[in-house]
């Protein structure tokens, strides 16, 4: 384990044996709704409410580093205790191949959806809350049930979706066509014109979503954020990672030559 104390940050890079132990699950369970899930970390902000289950982590956390490298606890607790504020950072220092965690979507009509995992994990639960919260009506260890009465809880739902790497896991999910119509069913009452519409219309705030942007940004925003981020998820900066991980920036990278281009002012 290597822990790294920023001006913004505090960075803990392990494995992911040391991430499944119980303090460091109990410590996330409790930040689900504030958590943002990475393809190989995960970046948990502060929370008011949680400020003493965030004290008793970093004190867990100090002693297990402590004991790790042999010095004293207390002097690295008050150091990190320094950095209370900060967001952290939890990142697995190696990255295995993806383990494929398959979710099955039912639509027992077009307001409620069922998903099931095709076995527990505890990870890709708290993702999808984490995503999909203010929706769940009910759930276990291996499900959920959403309302999606809304367009917004589709949309979410959609985007939710579009994210398949979590830690070292990867997501498949599979649906059948019924799905689909069951969950949609409520389009048939639109004009094909508003149809195009409406699609363009998505179309255009995902673009927004992908460049990181406020729907309607100005062009200098829009040419910052994509220098930025094509600058981050280039190919050649990751030659060292796994295929899959390539894989992934690459597509990444073409997502984000295709929202400029769509968005820009030539």
């Amino acid at each position: 384990m290597k822990i790294v104390l920023r001006n913004n940050l505090i960075l803990i890079t392990t494995d992911f044996d040391t991430l499944s132990t119980l303090w460091m699950r109990e410590f996330l369970h409790h930040h689900t709704r504030g958590m943002l899930f990475l393809p190989k970390a995960v970046l948990v902000f502060r929370n008011e409410t949680l400020a003493d289950v965030r004290k008793e982590f970093l004190k867990q956390l100090s002693e297990y580093h402590a004991a790790k490298h042999d010095f004293s606890h207390e002097f690295f607790l008050r150091s990190m205790l320094k950095y209370g504020n900060q967001p952290i950072k939890i990142e697995l220092d190696k990255l295995q191949a993806p383990e494929t965690i398959n979710v099955n979507l039912y639509a027992y009509d077009k307001y409620t959806v069922l998903m099931t995992l095709d076995r527990p994990n505890s990870w890709v639960v708290n993702y999808l809350r984490s995503q999909l919260e203010v929706y769940v009506q009910k759930g276990t260890d291996v499900s959920l049930v959403l309302d999606v009465s809304d367009y917004r809880a589709k949309e979410r739902l959609n985007r939710a979706l579009n994210k398949r790497n979590i830690l070292h896991y990867q997501i498949n999910y599979t649906y059948d066509n019924r799905f689909v119509s069951k969950l949609y069913s409520d389009l048939a009452h639109y004009s094909f014109g508003n149809l195009c519409k409406d699609e363009e219309e998505r179309e255009r705030n995902y673009f927004y979503t992908v460049l990181e942007c406020p729907v309607g940004a100005s062009q200098d925003t829009l040419r910052q954020n994509y220098k930025k981020l094509a600058k981050a998820y280039h190919p050649d900066k990751i030659l060292h990672e796994a295929p899959y991980m390539i894989e992934h920036y690459t597509q990444k990278f073409q997502l984000l030559q295709e929202a400029y281009s769509a968005l820009r002012v030539s």
